[in-house]
């Protein structure tokens, strides 16, 4: 089943660390890794922007638009006089039908989870792109650089139209990973304490969930320092840099709470800060997620009296939401003015500009950084 998307002036994009790593793939020519269609498509997409192939040819994959009705095929059963529905698109899907999305425990889709490396569309193996009769691939299902796009009825989720779309679109990737892991997976209890790892827009929002669910202390744990006074805002209570200390940090946070937390978010994909937000949490109902991607390479190590000692690991994808089913009352708890959404955004620039998109994450000066379509 496909849609055909018509995205207006108003819509709008934000950037993510996705652009970069896959950028960062392809000029390194790692097409092993990604796949000749995915690297095709980052290095011939027709753009308004200067640079080479590295900063024009990603399709970000993220963002909010309007669906015409009219224009679409396949669109699902909604309001039969409604011309127009709001959805978010999303770089993993939820087909209702296979084992995982019938499973209330799993939100990875047998067929719609991310995928890299196919660059087509599921139904007949075509790409909806194309230059000079050339084709252009599209990027993990959505490829949404771009004023007009096709997706999988799977990876859009119809959200209620009164959500403003430059604040909402930052729900598609990292904002409800982080959220999800600690609301979805870590689940603290009101009044408990929780550890973040990584003060990043994924940590930054862990540490929202956190805050949402009503947590006494947010201990937040970076080797950046300049990066505390801004993570006040997301509820943070008190900071550590390992930098600081002559021991390990799961030793300082363990002294500092009497034991060790009862939750612990890691959102750096460091294997070293995996192994510590494991160990900084409390025997017998510690609860450790981990978030950030790590290295192939790395092995995760730890005495397996830790486990013994009933901690709890833990893992995570899109912070367990299934993205049709979970997204549209993610926008409710932002309509609600339960979860803080403009605190995460803190630049805008036109379309024309987003190499400025790119140049505030890799340094960055930025949390979210929205992009908007041009005329």
């Amino acid at each position: 089943m496909l849609i055909a998307v018509n995205c207006y002036v108003f819509d709008c994009l934000k950037l993510c660390h996705t652009n970069s790593y896959l950028e960062l793939l392809c000029t390194e020519n790692l097409r092993g890794m990604l796949g000749q269609r995915t690297c095709a498509l980052l290095g011939s997409l027709p753009s308004a922007l200067s640079d080479g192939s590295a900063q024009i040819g990603m399709f970000q994959h993220l963002f909010p638009c309007m669906i015409q009705r009219r224009q679409g095929r396949g669109i699902p059963a909604g309001n039969p006089n409604s011309e127009f529905m709001t959805l978010l698109s999303v770089f993993t899907g939820e087909c209702k039908k296979c084992r995982h999305c019938k499973s209330e425990e799993s939100n990875m889709c047998d067929l719609l989870r991310i995928n890299t490396d196919r660059g087509v569309m599921l139904n007949d193996g075509k790409s909806r792109f194309s230059i000079k009769g050339k084709p252009i691939y599209h990027f993990v299902g959505t490829s949404t650089f771009s004023e007009y796009t096709v997706l999988h009825v799977g990876c859009v989720a119809k959200i209620n139209p009164a959500a403003p779309l430059d604040k909402v679109c930052v729900l598609t990737c990292g904002i409800s990973t982080g959220l999800g892991a600690t609301l979805n997976v870590a689940k603290p209890t009101k009044g408990s304490t929780v550890a973040v790892f990584g003060l990043g827009a994924v940590g930054l929002a862990a540490a929202e969930g956190a805050r949402i669910a009503g947590a006494s202390r947010i201990i937040g744990v970076d080797l950046n320092s300049n990066r505390f006074h801004e993570a006040l805002k997301f509820g943070f209570t008190e900071f550590v840099n390992p930098k600081d200390h002559d021991k390990p940090v799961q030793e300082v946070i363990a002294e500092m709470t009497g034991g060790g937390v009862d939750r612990s978010i890691e959102c750096t994909g460091n294997i070293n800060a995996m192994i510590s937000a494991f160990e900084c949490v409390h025997d017998g109902w510690g609860v450790v997620v981990l978030v950030g991607v790590p290295n192939k390479d790395d092995a995760f190590k730890t005495h397996p009296v830790n486990f013994l000692n009933e901690k709890t690991l833990k893992g995570t994808f899109f912070g367990n939401y299934k993205p049709r089913s979970d997204l549209p009352s993610v926008v409710e708890m932002y309509l609600n003015k339960e979860l803080e959404l403009e605190k995460f955004i803190t630049h805008e620039v036109p379309f024309s500009e987003i190499n400025k998109a790119f140049e505030y994450m890799l340094k960055g000066e930025s949390i979210r950084c929205i992009i908007r379509m041009e005329t």
